[in-house]
């Protein structure tokens, strides 16, 4: 018996590029899991056709899906940042409409039914439609990445210090039972991102904060987001929407609203606040409807304010830049996605490189 099994993305990697070899491609895997700085890439392959090919840093992603595209990307560009080398994705199947946004992004991706884009000089494959040969099984995470788990990781990447507050602490900042902290705790010192420095007491700190980022974003678009929706609703018009007192009413802005306030770069198409519960008086105010019609056609979304931070972060016109973040990959928008890549340069990354 084989006592190194092949890891699940490791088995998706190798029958993607058997895939790719029945649409006449040469591969070659060059290297697994190369790491370098805090960038750790899937693979380094090499794909081409009659002797010649180009190097891709692969992102392998099981379960892709619109939700978590957006976060999948921009963890790809930062590894092909790193590595100097275009981007793959490689996931276990690729449908059409993602296909489609993919290659008018022009980003190469292969899957294991056989769907792919690659383009290079003199080599050009584009091939959709083919369905997945098996169902995949769900990545195991680890309990720190449940919906609870996640609720408590976001407010250590925001506040990488409340590492080492108290369990009770953490957890009412986090709003989540004192007992959550008390599992999520002991799954992340196992996964390699909570220790004490040189084993001693009272030094608890975290580590790999890229890494944790990228996967907290994953699993947030999949399993937390959908949670924290309270309500779609439709106004007259979104022109103006600066000038809406949030404040009075308990709210912030997240989403694209937030995205455009912190990084002037964005334009809402639609918007999103968060709140403890529904600002009646505010959808009064500006005519909130249940139902688009003729006069009601731009879209406001509520979302659940599960955090319960200082006071004075939770009376700013924004959610945190983590939560912004996140939310923009979450909407799959290539401008959204490139907003949400300003805003981790210029607001997230001090806080997940420091650690």
């Amino acid at each position: 018996m084989d006592k190194n099994p092949l890891q699940p993305e490791a088995v998706l990697l190798n029958a993607a590029l058997q895939a790719a070899r029945d649409l006449g491609l040469d591969t070659q895997l060059e290297q697994r899991e190369p790491k370098r700085a805090a960038a750790r890439a899937g693979a380094v392959v090499r794909i081409g056709r009659r002797g010649k090919g180009q190097q891709y840093v692969a992102e392998v992603r099981r379960l892709l899906r619109p939700a978590n595209l957006g976060a999948t990307l921009h963890q790809l560009d930062l590894q092909a940042a790193v590595h100097d080398m275009p981007g793959l994705l490689v996931a276990d199947y690729i449908n059409q409409d993602m296909a489609d946004a993919l290659r008018k992004q022009g980003r190469a991706f292969l899957d294991a039914a056989g769907n792919a884009y690659i383009e290079q000089p003199n080599v050009l494959i584009w091939a959709t439609g083919r369905k997945p040969v098996a169902k995949t099984e769900a990545p195991q995470a680890g309990r720190a990445f449940q919906p609870t788990g996640l609720q408590v990781l976001f407010a250590l990447l925001c506040h990488p210090e409340w590492v080492t507050l108290p369990y009770r602490e953490l957890a009412a900042r986090a709003g989540v039972a004192h007992g959550t902290v008390g599992w999520v705790m002991p799954d992340l010192q196992r996964q390699g991102f909570v220790a004490d420095l040189k084993g001693k007491r009272g030094t608890r700190r975290l580590f790999e904060g890229e890494r944790l980022l990228a996967l907290w974003a994953d699993a947030y678009a999949r399993q937390l987001r959908p949670r924290t929706l309270m309500g779609r609703y439709y106004v007259p018009a979104l022109a103006g929407w600066e000038e809406w007192p949030l404040g009075q009413y308990g709210a912030q802005w997240g989403g694209e609203p937030a995205g455009a306030l912190l990084t002037n770069y964005l334009t809402p198409g639609e918007l999103t606040l968060y709140a403890d519960k529904l600002p009646g008086p505010l959808a009064a105010r500006y005519r909130f409807a249940k139902e688009a019609d003729m006069g009601h056609k731009a879209v406001v979304e509520v979302r659940h304010r599960f955090w319960h931070f200082p006071e004075d972060e939770m009376a700013a016109p924004c959610v945190p830049p983590v939560l912004v973040y996140a939310d923009l990959l979450a909407t799959g928008d290539a401008r959204c996605i490139e907003t949400a890549k300003r805003l981790y340069e210029d607001h997230v990354a001090r806080l997940v490189r420091q650690v």
